[in-house]
């Protein structure tokens, strides 16, 4: 995949479905990682670290400058992935107090 050899909108939308399919992966990788957050910590109180959510999401909008990526529209993005991240965790929290 290569958007700078692309002459067709065709090859455009096969690229960003990959993309796409390649991101689902990844994600689904990370709520895994919420997953054993949730089972991890010790107490309900501990899910939400308003610290650490400032840390990711300037993490990934340095990543984002560092690439040339628009690093506002990435670290908007985090915000959401994370606050999203925070409500299945606190999900799987209380599944895994109350199974």
């Amino acid at each position: 995949m290569n958007p700078e050899s692309y002459t067709t909108m065709a090859e455009v939308r096969a690229g960003v479905d990959e993309i796409d399919r390649q991101l689902v992966a990844l994600l689904d990788q990370r709520f895994a990682h919420m997953r054993a957050a949730a089972r991890i910590k010790p107490e309900r109180g501990a899910v939400r670290d308003e610290a650490r959510k400032a840390e990711v999401i300037e993490n990934a909008r340095a990543e984002a400058e560092r690439l040339g990526a628009p690093a506002g529209v990435i670290a908007e993005l985090w915000d959401q992935l994370v606050e999203a991240s925070i409500a299945y965790e606190m999900t799987e929290f209380d599944r895994l107090r109350t199974a």
